[in-house]
């Protein structure tokens, strides 16, 4: 084994979960490397800490694999947000159909099927219509990468082109407030930015589009940020789910998928436990003038602790943590033929899906949507049937 703070020569053979480069020392022992990629031959030096693996940083690129390419940041490395752009785009869809699989298997123990799309993003850069930036001392930008400490930027190239001008004219012109600030872009270009919290917080709502519907939701409601496959995504869900008499909707946010099903289901069930995101789902189900679905405002766990009625599908788009503990099996429970799940985190995903899974259902379908290119994050699509 490597001795603690001494450099050696590594070949990366993958992309980790977290976004690190992964090589083997001689001995065996895994070596996580920040910003390398597949191919590339690097002297590292290991960090201290660790025995069944080690954190390495990167001392000299000795040779640049063929994943590696010129990131378009100027601050990236600094700031927190981009882990990936000195990575090709076709190694990044790989690495993650790769995550994707390993977290099925290792963490789930589950069969996924043979192969498990991860669909692209129509662009790698310019797709997020909706981010948070910090204002700090009269300078704006965001955290930088494992520190609160602010990377002051002025640009930034994976937000939507009326999105970065946004963010440029911020830069130039920093409000005398410090804090965390929301810009959003709508349909049609239009942007909203609100600083985050402050009171008298702005409650004008913007237009996001997909699917053949028009979803408005208030500042600090959650909404898909990658405008390039919001359609995508809304189509993909909403044929996952079908059609029947009844649907119950778990974590139904403003409706970006509500309004589909109750347009396919006789009946739907919308829970959503954020009171701003309700009023926002009834204001939207009011403005398309369906009248078929129940708004619970209220938490999941409290709900699903009294549902006694069956659903023909249960959709369920938690947070990035997943489901609450205990949660997993009472869906199980609901005796719906079929649980679609939505999750932007496939660990999470995969634990949550073993629990169901020894419920009594099967894993029918699974395929990956490149929401965050740049990051080593993706948004998996996973249904369930009956046995």
């Amino acid at each position: 084994m490597i001795a603690e703070s001494e450099t050696v020569e590594l070949r990366i053979d993958a992309l980790a979960a977290g976004g690190d480069g992964v090589a083997r020392e001689t001995g065996g022992r895994v070596v996580f490397v920040p910003f390398t990629a597949p191919g590339d031959r690097v002297d590292v030096v290991i960090e201290p800490g660790g025995t069944r693996f080690a954190r390495g940083r990167v001392k000299t690129l000795l040779a640049s694999g063929p994943a590696r390419t010129d990131p378009l940041c100027a601050v990236f490395g600094s700031c927190g947000g981009c882990a990936w752009q000195h990575v090709a785009y076709d190694a990044q869809l790989a690495a993650k159909r790769a995550i994707l699989r390993e977290a099925l298997t290792r963490i789930g123990g589950l069969a996924p099927p043979a192969e498990i799309p991860v669909i692209a993003c129509p662009s790698p850069y310019g797709y997020r219509s909706r981010t948070r930036v910090v204002v700090a001392g009269g300078r704006v930008g965001y955290r930088r990468r494992r520190s609160n400490a602010l990377c002051a930027t002025a640009r930034c190239p994976v937000l939507v082109p009326a999105l970065d001008d946004a963010l440029a004219a911020l830069a130039a012109r920093p409000p005398h407030e410090d804090g965390e600030w929301e810009l959003a872009a709508g349909d049609g270009g239009e942007v909203r930015v609100t600083r985050v919290g402050a009171a008298g917080e702005s409650s004008r709502r913007l237009v996001l589009a997909a699917g053949g519907e028009r979803i408005e939701r208030t500042p600090g409601v959650f909404a898909q940020a990658n405008a390039l496959l919001l359609d995508v995504l809304a189509r993909a869900v909403v044929r996952e789910a079908g059609a029947g008499e009844t649907a119950l909707e778990l974590f139904a946010g403003a409706g970006f998928f509500t309004l589909a099903l109750a347009r396919r289901f006789t009946r739907v069930v919308a829970v959503e436990g954020d009171a701003r995101a309700a009023a926002d789902l009834v204001h939207n189900l009011a403005a398309a003038d369906l009248h078929n679905v129940d708004v619970r405002a209220e938490p999941v766990e409290r709900v699903l602790g009294a549902c006694r009625t069956a659903h023909d599908v249960v959709l369920l788009d938690p947070p990035r943590t997943g489901l609450p503990r205990g949660l997993a099996p009472r869906v199980a429970t609901l005796g719906a033929r079929r649980l679609v799940y939505l999750s932007c985190d496939p660990a999470t995903l995969a634990r949550d899906l073993s629990e169901i899974v020894r419920t009594g259902y099967r894993l029918e379908h699974v395929e990956g949507f490149d929401l965050f290119p740049q990051t080593p994050h993706v948004e998996a699509l996973a249904t369930l049937v009956a046995d």
